[in-house]
């Protein structure tokens, strides 16, 4: 850290207007570095004056040398850090359309860090025009703006006043357009913003009630086709750094499916689905539940995608995800159970794929909301197939369901399940 002495020297060399002031610049952006000093910098009167002067010069090599130190103050994690900034940022969303590319850039991702930590600083930018600034910039032909771009937005959009001051306003210009054509060349374009930009959809769709306007643009067929393409690489060999753009991928097209019930009936979706699954299984396990809640919602309410699931042979391959993780049960349990719930042909289905057997253990779990899920089931199973019951008694179903007699949130599904296994058969 330096002293309050130096900084004020580092502040006293920029403001003689001497030969050196790049090489005062450069130390300074060296001692920006520290948390300490930034905060002794911005308290000293005339630092950001001084440093707007420069960062407006005609003179590029200033001019980038003070971005560079703009840059590293808006690392603070100190809100009073970001709003000492405030009166330069007009100056950053003007530079956001000049021609040096670095500058552009560096601008960016200091409005990017500005953002983050200071409401004063979103309250600012927005009437300052931050979002037409960057549906400008999200046409640039450069990789690096586009990931900068996706990254300020992707900012923007989790602030919590996001909802009502920020998505309106993103939702009514061409930002969504281009995010989507963006996220959808993913593979060709660059994964870096495209993963901003399947990020940035998420924090909409999570964070807005009905997306009739990404509805309307087709987001589901675009986001339904995008993830056959990326499923369709795995086999050559996953593409470096694929997950990180499969996951925002499965993220907003579940949403999406879960907030409208529309969904394009094409059975690629499910094996697409099942080869991401098998392809991360072992390095990305965290990818498990995003596949499993894409898969419950596209059956809950949908036959063609139950129908699908087995005349595709590809319940074998949900039955083993099984043991993989607490939610990962809970959403194996519940896809079945959308499709048990269609009726006493699919329960039969489901059955013959030794189903019991893989079910009794789950009941022993010490995870309630797994236990209660495999109830739930058995319930579904037994009511369209009372035959069965003869064989889940065979196989210790009696003694599993009396251990849950006493668990109270349980208690009622096991005594209701004993009772359906007790009646003699064809009651």
């Amino acid at each position: 850290p330096e002293f309050p002495g130096q900084v004020l020297k580092l502040l006293r060399g920029l403001q003689r207007g001497s030969e050196d002031r790049g090489r005062w610049l450069g130390r300074l952006r060296w001692a920006l570095q520290n948390e300490d000093t930034q905060q002794k910098f911005v308290r000293l009167d005339g630092s950001i004056r001084t440093l707007t002067g420069l960062f407006t010069s005609s003179l590029a090599g200033l001019q980038l040398e003070a971005a560079r130190c703009l840059h590293e103050l808006s690392h603070s994690s100190v809100p009073a850090v970001a709003e000492a900034c405030l009166p330069v940022t007009s100056y950053l969303l003007t530079y956001l359309s000049g021609h040096s590319l670095e500058l552009t850039e560096l601008c960016l991702y200091t409005l990017g860090n500005l953002v983050v930590e200071s409401e004063a600083v979103r309250k600012q930018l927005l009437p300052q025009g931050i979002i037409p600034v960057l549906a400008s910039c999200i046409q640039s032909p450069h990789e690096a703006v586009l990931e900068g771009v996706g990254y300020v937005l992707s900012q923007l959009l989790q602030a919590k006043e996001a909802p009502t001051e920020i998505i309106p306003l993103v939702l009514d210009s061409p930002l969504p357009q281009h995010m989507l054509r963006l996220l959808c060349s993913g593979l060709k374009a660059g994964m870096g913003a495209a993963v901003e930009f399947g990020w940035c959809l998420h924090y909409i769709i999570c964070r807005h009630k009905d997306n009739v306007e990404l509805l309307a643009l087709g987001a589901v067929p675009a986001l339904s086709s995008l993830l056959l393409d990326l499923a369709s690489q795995i086999p050559q060999g996953a593409p470096e750094g694929l997950e990180l753009l499969v996951c925002p991928v499965l993220r907003c097209l579940g949403n999406l499916l879960a907030q409208t019930g529309c969904q394009g009936q094409d059975g690629r979706l499910l094996i697409a689905l099942f080869l991401i699954l098998q392809c991360f299984l072992q390095q990305q396990p965290f990818l498990i539940q995003e596949c499993l809640w894409l898969l419950n919602n596209l059956t809950a309410d949908d036959p063609f995608f139950c129908s699908a699931l087995l005349s595709l042979d590809l319940l074998p391959a949900l039955l083993q995800l099984l043991p993989c993780s607490q939610m990962a049960t809970v959403l194996v349990l519940t896809v079945l159970c959308n499709v048990a719930e269609k009726g006493p042909l699919w329960c039969q289905r489901l059955l013959q794929q030794p189903l019991l057997p893989q079910l009794l253990p789950l009941l022993t779990l010490p995870d309630p909301e797994a236990v209660g899920q495999c109830l739930e089931l058995l319930h579904l199973l037994l009511l369209h197939c009372p035959e069965a019951a003869a064989d889940f008694t065979k196989q210790g179903g009696h003694q599993a369901l009396e251990q849950h007699q006493s668990t109270p949130e349980l208690q009622e599904r096991a005594q209701a399940l004993l009772d359906m296994v007790r009646q003699p058969p064809g009651a």
